[in-house]
């Protein structure tokens, strides 16, 4: 006999529009980019704090364009209008923001794992790329804001990864619900950015920051644009949120690809 697939749970909505009420949560049951879909939105005069959230996402969008698509209720694929009361020049740091928020928020599911950041947007456990984050700067009618966009493989299963280096929550062996692992995740980024916006709140998200990511201390070769290639030692990563690399600062927005070498 055929065993019959467990139905996977869909995002309880209800929950998410009682519990959230910073973010002006909307879930949609497919969609190709909800970072299309919340620049969009944000071009036609949407209030930062919306928050979209798809049960299946067709059309992912990574840095340079790369494109994924995800089962429907396995991973968590959502973007966040943002509009932060900090001067332009600190939003490069709104991914390594969202990476630390990420860490956060897993700490209490994947307690046992392995859980880190690779610069400037991988989530990673045990090595294995997690999921990743992507932050775009969109024109609207009153100033520019950012769509967040972050990606999570939950409970996707192994043979639909879509490379040997990923992996999923499931796959590690945890089950979670993922309304709790996005409720726990909005309330960390509220938190971060709104102490990013303090006194200090750089040199705070900069050490967070740096104590979770794994690039720090590795070598890496790093593939610039034309071509170019800087190997070297990852140091550390300054208060623009570059990554210092035998004392070059790289840019995210400067960067091709980083993987760590022998």
């Amino acid at each position: 006999m055929t065993a019959v697939p467990t139905p996977r749970p869909p995002l309880d909505r209800s929950r998410l529009v009682a519990t959230a009420p910073r973010w002006r949560v909307e879930v949609v049951d497919r969609a190709g980019s909800t970072n299309r879909l919340v620049g969009d939105r944000a071009r036609a005069g949407e209030r930062p704090g919306l928050v979209v959230v798809a049960e299946h996402q067709t059309a992912g969008r990574g840095r340079l364009d790369r494109t994924w698509e995800t089962p429907a209720r396995v991973a968590l694929t959502f973007s966040v209008l943002l509009r932060p009361d900090v001067p332009l020049g600190r939003w490069p740091w709104l991914p390594l923001l969202a990476g630390v928020a990420c860490d956060e928020a897993l700490a209490s599911p994947a307690a046992a794992a392995d859980v880190g950041l690779k610069w400037p947007n991988d989530v990673l456990v045990g090595g294995r790329k997690l999921g990743g984050i992507l932050t775009e700067l969109v024109e609207t009618p009153t100033g520019p804001a950012a769509v967040l966009g972050i990606g999570l493989n939950v409970a996707t299963a192994a043979t639909d990864l879509p490379v040997p280096t990923a992996t999923s929550l499931a796959v590690e062996g945890y089950d979670v619900d993922r309304t709790d692992l996005l409720l726990d995740l909005l309330d960390a980024l509220a938190r971060w950015l709104d102490d990013w916006a303090g006194a200090d709140g750089v040199a705070r998200l900069r050490a967070a920051y740096q104590q979770r990511c794994a690039t720090v201390g590795q070598q890496v070769r790093v593939d610039l644009p034309g071509g170019r290639v800087l190997d070297g030692t990852a140091e550390r990563v300054d208060d623009h949120g570059r990554l210092v690399v035998d004392g070059v600062p790289v840019a995210a927005g400067d960067v091709v690809h980083t993987r760590s070498v022998p």
